[in-house]
């Protein structure tokens, strides 16, 4: 053969011999629906006097690791099995070259036993010889076991290559009443496990590489039989497609070479294209049926509102992955209680131009926004009008201060649903005769606000009203669809002022949106954007009491400009100088007057300050979830500096920038030091100034450099989510925690004791320190 050729082959034969790493047996099914396999796999026990007994590949073929997944299997499998003499009674025999006796079925009477032994047992090696493991079972029976008095089950665990005949032991075993069950490992031969098991063969064939799915396999046949049941009655065993492979040698034609054969009765050599051919590892996929039992998760109600996303915790608890304005109330219902002094008066359209729909779902806005902002301690009040041709008042400001009573009289407001729409006339009225007695004077009036929501386009001018009403200090707000978009900007003054929603579906998730609109000052700023801020202020000796007075100063009216609640701005505040200390972390305030407060009270520490301490510090203990950070929501740091100590602080800085927290430094000094440049990193991450007192100077420079970034692309997984170094993952535009062994819940946040494996156990982290 040319020796082209035969390097073509040589690749071949190289490359396929490294298979992929690909589940050997896949359940076709939702990820929903494999998370519901494997925590009712974890649901399922099973107490009834049975016989159980592995036999195990310990041979060359399976290999050492498959051999420990095999045990792995085993002993997930005990972890369901009501081990005692009187009950389930469990024994393990390793075959290869020749079948050894591990330990028989009435050598323990505990499950913590059972799987101590296997856990121990050693791998052996030598030749797949489960003909003759077979015999050995015919000729001994159960060592250990109670005969026939009891059903028998036989677990073979192995890859299926065998190196004798197998197909006569294996069906005098189940003549003779014993359920087997054969299960594959590494690149199982399929052919040989249908041999091996009791017909059904899709419900005795499972593959021990997905431990959890392969148990609960296994369970779900053994409950036909009422050994094993389940604790929720609501579970049952269903049939799944399944998708199982084996990594055969194939032979493939490669092509056509140049050869040579003589022509009979003749010396004439005749040259030829002749094919050949290659010998390949290639995956066979064989289609089968699985049945797994499965059990109502509580993510099939759909709880989670306002499009958060449902994680499933077990089969009865979930929790609630929440966009960032509905993160305040279980099952991402809004909470967003108003905490300004504020009369808003609802103007509904009810003209002939208003469908029914749109009016009913008009008054479900108000109910929904009345249930979410309007608490016990709020100082708002509601009020509704209808409007067609004229304005009906149908629900006073602030003659209903208990909810369910202002609901109940919103149910009774009636779809007038004739007339012409005439915007314009009715915000005259409503900035006339709206507000009745709750429109008190001087400084003891609230603010007032009008809410119109409308999909009809007025028949009368609507400037003239808008202006009259805006000038005897009415805040307008429009809500709508996109076709008045331009009438509801004319109306209002304002595109801020505005808020359209693309279709019926989207209206309450204005919600939020009304509700910072109604307490905002319209401060020059990016108040209505999402942000989780911490301020860092140099505190050290270097500083000194005065100066560091006035980066207080500096930070309170940067403060002033977010709209702080838990839905949208978030603020902490770490101090450093000869220690670092967390003033405030980023859940402790959620308001402005508390911020400004505690900003007011940050100590002042003198000693020797290291930047890039505070920075870890930051880092570790400040910029994480378990202290308030949320995922999904623009993360930045604003460090304010005299300069010194600076020389460590590079390195961490950029640290945060990699885990998707921006960082600018605010630099004060008459010379800007090479230490501060590269804290800084990018030329945009700097303000640098002479003297404190410039401080001030310099808030519309910050508040630029804040907004940009609060409007970057945010990695959901950066900083990660996921506690006790579980892994995070995108998916679908949320997240999932993959937690480490040992680790539980959404976030990973709970620790746990079972785990078959060292280094499993540990207790919930403790949060650090703030010194």
């Amino acid at each position: 053969m040319p020796s082209f050729l035969l390097l073509e082959v040589l690749c071949l034969f190289l490359f396929a011999g490294a298979p992929p790493s690909l589940p050997l047996q896949e359940v076709h099914v939702s990820q929903e629906t494999i998370g519901k396999i494997s925590a009712a796999s974890k649901m399922m026990w099973c107490s009834a006097a049975v016989d159980i007994l592995f036999l195990i590949d310990g041979s060359h073929s399976v290999g050492k690791g498959s051999f420990e997944r095999s045990k792995r299997f085993a002993i997930t499998v005990c972890e369901a099995l009501d081990i005692n003499l009187r009950k389930v009674r469990v024994g393990a025999v390793q075959f290869s070259s020749a079948p050894r006796l591990e330990f028989p079925l009435d050598a323990f009477s505990t499950q913590q036993e059972v799987k101590a032994k296997i856990k121990g047992m050693v791998f052996k090696g030598g030749r797949t010889e489960t003909g003759h493991a077979l015999k050995y079972l015919l000729r001994k029976g159960f060592p250990g076991g109670r005969n026939a008095s009891v059903p028998q089950v036989l677990v073979i665990v192995t890859d299926g290559r065998s190196q004798g005949h197998v197909a006569l032991p294996a069906k005098q075993l189940k003549q003779r009443g014993i359920a087997v069950f054969a299960v594959g490992v590494r690149f199982p031969r399929w052919e040989e496990l249908h041999t091996l098991a009791s017909e059904p063969w899709e419900q005795h064939i499972l593959m021990a590489e997905q431990v959890e799915d392969a148990a609960n396999g296994l369970f779900s046949t053994l409950s036909g039989s009422a050994i094993c049941t389940i604790t929720s009655p609501d579970c049952k065993v269903q049939p799944h497609p399944c998708r199982r492979k084996t990594l055969e040698t194939v032979k493939e034609l490669v092509g056509h070479a140049p050869c040579w054969r003589g022509s009979r009765g003749t010396d004439a050599v005749l040259a030829a294209l002749c094919p050949f051919s290659s010998w390949k590892r290639v995956f066979l996929t064989h289609p089968a049926t699985c049945h797994r039992t499965i059990c109502p998760g509580p993510c099939d109600s759909q709880p989670c509102q306002n499009g958060g996303t449902c994680v499933p915790e077990g089969l009865d608890r979930y929790h609630c992955l929440c966009p960032p304005a509905f993160g305040g109330e279980a099952d991402c219902a809004p909470k967003l209680s108003l905490e300004c002094r504020v009369d808003v008066l609802f103007l509904l359209a009810g003209s002939a131009g208003t469908t029914p729909e749109g009016f009913l779902r008009a008054k479900a806005f108000v109910k929904r926004f009345a249930q979410a902002a309007l608490g016990e301690d709020s100082r708002a009040r509601v009020g509704v009008a209808r409007y067609a041709a004229e304005l009906a008042l149908a629900v006073p400001v602030g003659e209903y201060q208990d909810v369910p009573d202002l609901v109940r009289s919103l149910d009774a407001v009636p779809f007038g649903g004739g007339g012409a729409t005439l915007t314009g006339s009715a915000l005259r009225q409503a900035a006339e005769r709206g507000f009745g007695s709750a429109a008190r004077t001087g400084q003891d009036r609230p603010r007032r606000a009008v809410v119109l929501m409308t999909e009809a386009r007025s028949q009368d001018e609507v400037a003239g009203p808008a202006r009259f009403a805006r000038a005897r200090e009415l805040l307008l707000l429009g809500v709508g669809s996109e076709a008045v978009r331009a009438e509801l900007e004319e109306i209002t003054g304002s595109p801020e002022r505005v808020m359209v929603y693309p279709g019926p579906q989207d209206l309450f998730s204005q919600i939020p949106k009304l509700h910072g609109k109604l307490c905002s000052r319209q401060r020059p700023g990016c108040q209505a954007q999402s942000l989780d801020l911490v301020f860092m202020l140099d505190a050290s000796a270097s500083v000194g009491p005065e100066n560091f007075a006035q980066m207080q100063s500096f930070a309170r009216s940067c403060a002033l400009q977010f709209d702080v609640n838990p839905d949208v701005t978030q603020i902490g505040l770490v101090v450093y100088g000869g220690r670092v200390q967390t003033a405030f972390g980023l859940d402790t305030h959620l308001t402005h007057a508390a911020v400004l407060r505690a900003m007011s009270q940050a100590p002042y520490l003198g000693g020797v300050g290291s930047t890039g301490m505070a920075l870890l510090h930051i880092y570790d203990k400040v910029m994480v979830v378990h202290k308030g950070a949320r995922p999904g929501v623009p993360k930045a740091v604003v460090v304010v500096t005299g300069g010194s100590g600076a020389e460590d602080a590079a390195v961490p800085a950029q640290k945060l920038r990699d885990n998707g927290v921006s960082v600018l430094v605010v630099g004060v000094g008459p010379v800007l030091t090479e230490a501060l440049r590269r804290l800084a990193g990018p030329r945009d991450s700097l303000i640098h100034m002479a003297a404190y007192e410039d401080l001030r100077h310099h808030q519309d420079m910050l508040m630029e450099w804040i907004c940009r970034e609060a409007k970057r692309p945010v990695n959901l997984c950066r900083p990660s989510p996921c506690l006790n170094k579980g892994t995070c993952v995108l998916h679908d535009g949320s997240y999932r925690c993959e937690c480490r062994a040992g680790g539980e819940g959404p976030h990973c946040e709970r620790r746990t004791l079972r785990g078959d494996s060292p280094g499993i156990r540990g207790s919930s982290p403790e949060p650090a320190g703030d010194q």
